[in-house]
């Protein structure tokens, strides 16, 4: 709280005029102007994505020429496709967004990707060397256990391309090209914004690796059409705040959350739980959808709240199918489905809605009803969603 004395009178006398200046106490909190009238920053800056969003491809995205520029990559790109490998090395959210974008990687531009947790990269011995190329993602760019993993490729030849958030942190200075996110300062500890704007730069990398090699002009073109549409999309699903808050109510009391998603969308289950567990502090797993009857169904009763993530794709009526097995074991569920789809409201006990859109584009609306679930649920148990307990924002320690 920032408080400024009050001075009944100052009295100061210039030629022949003297002049009484009396000064009033002001009394405010300058977390409560930066939060720009929401109740927490976690809140906040969920509903900055549509911004965010804009701000990531601003520059990048050129639909008028039908390509991706990158220039913080531009030198270095040629060498990127021509890489044997791409290893992708993240922690917690990071490597969600990680996740997401090997499936990118792949289906664009067919090289071969593996993800790994920065935390146990260096301990394994990995098979890394001048042939291949890592990626580094990271918010604050000083995570400790991704710039450790950062230099071991290093030693071993690869060539490194950082993505992060903050200007001149130390993955952007130490590795040999990059490309930041440009989200802005991220005050909640659970991460949002950050995470959409990741995923953005991935899915624009995967497209600039795809240029002239396996996707036709067409093709490229019909995506970029997708990436500028995605803010006035996200901003629909924002709308459908009110509701998420009435699920949230619901559900605020439950001990354990199963999360369970298909193909680009296994990692937003997975990222959907994580945030549940870091503000709420119930316990929750993200699984493939089709993993399900490997264990996890055993769990299945009455007590246990089930999010599916179950847009219109080619997995569809495979989600259903795991939706129909969990109502029959008295189950509930909160499906995350295409605007429109009745068909789902007729088996889900709650259904979140998101806009229609290409399988690729989904993690970026399917992930924002999960942001606001958990928020609600956890402001609801009357946690700090801002500050979670033993949470830091940068890990910079092992």
């Amino acid at each position: 709280m920032v408080h400024f004395g009050q001075y009944i009178h100052t009295v100061k006398s210039i030629g022949n005029i003297v002049c009484e200046k009396g000064l009033t106490e002001l009394d405010f909190d300058l977390e409560e102007i930066e939060k720009a009238g929401f109740e927490h920053f976690m809140l906040k800056e969920i509903f900055e994505q549509p911004e965010v969003m804009q701000d990531v491809m601003r520059g990048r995205v050129r639909l008028d020429e039908g390509r991706i520029q990158l220039g913080g990559i531009a030198d270095q790109l040629e060498r990127l496709r021509d890489a044997k490998r791409i290893v992708i090395c993240a922690c917690g959210t990071s490597w969600h967004a990680g996740l997401i974008g090997e499936y990118l990687i792949e289906e664009f531009a067919r090289i071969p990707v593996e993800v790994d947790y920065a935390s146990e990269f260096r301990y394994r011995s990995p098979i890394v060397g001048p042939d291949d190329v890592m990626i580094v993602i990271s918010q604050s760019g000083e995570t400790a256990d991704t710039l450790a993993a950062l230099r071991l490729a290093k030693e071993k030849g690869a060539m490194v391309v950082g993505i992060c958030n903050v200007v001149g942190s130390t993955i952007a200075r130490e590795t040999d090209c990059g490309m930041y996110t440009h989200a802005g300062p991220e005050i909640g500890v659970a991460s949002t914004k950050a995470f959409t704007a990741q995923v953005i730069v991935l899915t624009m990398l995967a497209l600039a690796l795809s240029k002239d090699r396996t996707m036709t002009d067409g093709e490229v073109m019909d995506a970029l059409r997708c990436l500028n549409d995605l803010p006035e999309r996200v901003k629909r699903i924002l709308d459908y705040n009110g509701e998420i808050q009435s699920i949230a109510e619901e559900y605020k009391d439950a001990r354990n959350f199963l999360y369970l998603g298909r193909g680009y969308n296994f990692p937003v289950a997975l990222e959907g739980a994580l945030k549940l567990k870091e503000i709420s502090y119930i316990h929750a797993e993200g699984y493939p959808a089709a993993e399900m009857k490997h264990g996890p169904i055993a769990l299945i009763d009455e007590e246990m709240p089930v999010v599916v993530i179950a847009p219109k794709d080619d997995t569809y009526q495979k989600v259903l199918s795991n939706i129909q097995e969990v109502k029959a074991r008295g189950g509930r569920v909160i499906a995350i489905a295409t605007e429109g789809d009745e068909e789902i409201r007729e088996l889900a006990d709650h259904v979140m809605y998101v806009p229609e859109g290409k399988a690729f584009m989904m993690p970026l609306l399917t992930v924002i009803p999960l942001q606001l679930l958990s928020y609600y649920i956890a402001t609801l148990r009357g946690c700090d969603v801002d500050r979670p307990r033993n949470l830091a924002k940068s890990v910079t320690v092992e």
